[in-house]
């Protein structure tokens, strides 16, 4: 009835949880298929490292075949290097036989494969081929120089031999590191994704597993679901029916025992007690005493039994017989012996199912608070991404912002600059003609001349033009009017105005270096603040792009937490659909255990002191 009353709770919760875990199982389990299915692939293809090893034997040998033939070729110079000088140091000395050695043999072969002049290779084969002590031998300077000049060139070559050997040796070497650490990075991930591999494998069979298990569940709970109303509508009808009937059973016992207790149906029994059954014990009271202290002995328990009332009517009556009586207390001991152990395994049965559901619930419920725990520092950590994202992002749209501002600035005062100077520029020129025209009056000395200008061909012919009108229409003057031509200079007003001037000048031009200076300054600042600006922006880029991989492992372990906590959540109900059918079948019992017991004592007690007394035992004392 209780597992009736909380079915809705506890079954119906089980199927949606079961429901809801079928489709993320089956996805996760297509997932890790796929996944493994690529990893396995993977696996079946190592061209990189076959590619890279098989370098290493290609260079291998070719770095061999290089070794041996520097090895051969130094061996080679270093011999015709020792030869010649052993063939200088003769010659020095003088002739001495030198040509019959076999020095001079070896000379004869280097003269025509070595590259030389023809002068130095004939003056070679004609020393060479000349007989000792004749006067036709060339001049042993001559031959001296030759033979050093042939080991220069050697140990040159031999040099070049060594640097070539040696840089192909380098080269050798950082070739194979290079592809030994590409090997040793594709046998890492290799190793990696067989270690990955063989998880997802074993990740997968379970997920198998779990996955039939909740489907089997999840059908059993579902058809067990369909027909709980009709069964516990129908074991409420035979909970009340059993009430009914077993009510009725004890009113007719307590009825039939109420009637066989009556003084008027013992004075029944004890007249037609049968005879014979008197003489079942020798006792020295009488039948019906040894009946009515058996009785007295059954009455004395303080428990309830139909079948211990059965055996006092059966005494009261006297009909059956003490024998068969005996037979029936023994049995009924034993009954109640029997009763009382299967309730002792059923006790312990029930503390050790209920300690361990117990202790389960604890650590599911431990569990369960440790992923919750988790999942809200995941969320945490999601969202403090999302902020931290969000607020690098807004950094960074202000910081393009700030820079396209001053960009913009820039612009507009290099701009500003550039008018400005050519208005300053200008203008010195312009004071600068306006010094040089009153230098022309008041200062021929510091006059400078403009540089003459070409007429063009139009200008040409109007300054032509010009010339013949005037030429032609010359006429004579009027007479000049009387006057005083004796003209006095404005020599000293004319100075402080040239000195006007250059103070103008030397303003501007002080003007034009001071906006050179801050627009130098300004430029500088600008490409500062930009190279800030790409350093800053570049740094805030990564380390959003950090936070957004951190973002994206938190969330999937929110997910993952999710997932766990689902599970966990799960088997906490299966706990507690468990502990309810322990409490459903084992509450009673504990709860009455020692009553249960102390009613089988009193009983055995009672039935064991009937016994007794229907055995024999003399009661006269």
């Amino acid at each position: 009835m209780c597992y009736c009353d909380n079915a809705d709770e506890l079954l119906g919760g089980a199927i949606k949880a079961a429901e809801a875990k079928i489709p993320m199982l089956e996805s996760a389990i297509g997932q890790d298929a796929a996944q493994k299915q690529q990893l396995d692939m993977d696996l079946q293809y190592g061209e990189d490292r076959v590619a890279a090893k098989a370098a290493i034997v290609k260079a291998t040998e070719l770095r061999a075949k290089e070794a041996a033939t520097y090895a051969k070729e130094s061996a080679t110079l270093k011999t015709n290097i020792a030869g010649l000088q052993e063939a200088i140091d003769k010659v020095e000395q003088g002739m001495g036989g030198f040509l019959q050695t076999n020095m001079a043999a070896t000379l004869r072969d280097l003269s025509i494969s070595l590259d030389m002049s023809s002068v130095d290779r004939q003056l070679l084969s004609s020393f060479l081929s000349a007989k000792q002590g004749s006067g036709s031998s060339p001049a042993m300077g001559s031959i001296n120089g030759i033979l050093k000049g042939m080991v220069d060139d050697m140990k040159k070559d031999l040099a070049e031999a060594t640097d070539e050997e040696n840089a192909a040796i380098q080269a050798f070497d950082e070739l194979v590191a290079i592809k030994n650490k590409e090997i040793n990075a594709v046998t890492d991930s290799i190793e990696s994704k067989m270690v990955r591999s063989g998880e997802i494998a074993v990740q997968h069979a379970e997920q198998l597993n779990d996955l039939d298990d909740t489907q089997e569940d999840l059908a059993e709970s579902k058809k067990f679901f369909a027909d709980l109303d009709i069964n516990c509508a129908n074991k409420r009808k035979e909970w009340v029916q059993y009430q009914k009937m077993q009510g009725e059973e004890r009113i007719a016992l307590a009825d039939t025992i109420k009637i066989l207790n009556d003084d008027d149906a013992l004075e029944l029994f004890k007249k037609t007690l049968p005879g014979a059954s008197a003489n079942l014990l020798q006792i020295k009271v009488s039948t019906a005493d040894i009946q009515k202290k058996a009785v007295n002995a059954l009455k004395a328990r303080k428990a309830v039994d139909p079948r211990v009332d059965f055996i006092e009517v059966a005494l009261h009556g006297g009909k059956m017989g003490f024998d068969k009586i005996v037979k029936m207390i023994d049995a009924l001991v034993a009954q109640l012996k029997k009763d009382q152990a299967a309730d002792d395994d059923k006790k312990n049965y029930c503390e050790e199912e209920l300690d361990k559901t117990e202790d389960r619930k604890k650590v599911l419920a431990q569990e369960a608070s440790d992923y919750e725990t988790m999942l809200d520092d995941a969320n945490e950590a999601v969202a403090n991404f999302k902020v931290e994202i969000e607020a690098l992002d807004d950094g960074i749209r202000a910081l393009d912002k700030d820079v396209a501002e001053a960009t913009e600035t820039r612009k507009e005062s290099n701009e500003d600059f550039t008018a400005t100077s050519a208005a300053n520029t200008a203008a010195v020129d312009l004071l600068k003609f306006a010094k040089n025209l009153l230098n022309k009056f008041y200062n021929p000395s510091l006059y400078v001349a403009p540089p003459k200008r070409e007429l063009s061909e139009d200008e040409f012919i109007a300054q032509n033009m010009n010339s013949l009108s005037q030429v032609s229409l010359k006429v004579a003057p009027p007479p000049p009017p009387e006057a005083n031509l004796a003209y006095s200079t404005k020599g000293e007003e004319s100075s402080g105005v040239i000195r006007l001037l250059d103070n103008l000048i030397n303003d501007v031009e002080t003007e034009i270096q001071q906006a050179e200076l801050e627009e130098k300054d300004s430029q500088s600042d600008y490409e500062k603040f930009m190279s800030n600006a790409a350093s800053k922006r570049a740094s805030d880029s990564k380390s959003m792009t950090d936070k957004q991989a951190a973002l994206a492992d938190a969330q999937t372990a929110v997910v993952e937490n999710k997932g766990k906590l689902y599970d966990t959540n799960v088997h906490r109900q299966d706990n507690e659909k468990y502990l309810g059918g322990l409490h459903a079948e084992c509450d009673w019992l504990l709860n009455n255990f020692d009553l249960r017991k102390e009613a089988r004592v009193d009983e055995s007690e009672a039935l064991t002191n009937a016994k007794a007394v229907l055995s024999g035992a003399d009661y006269s004392l």
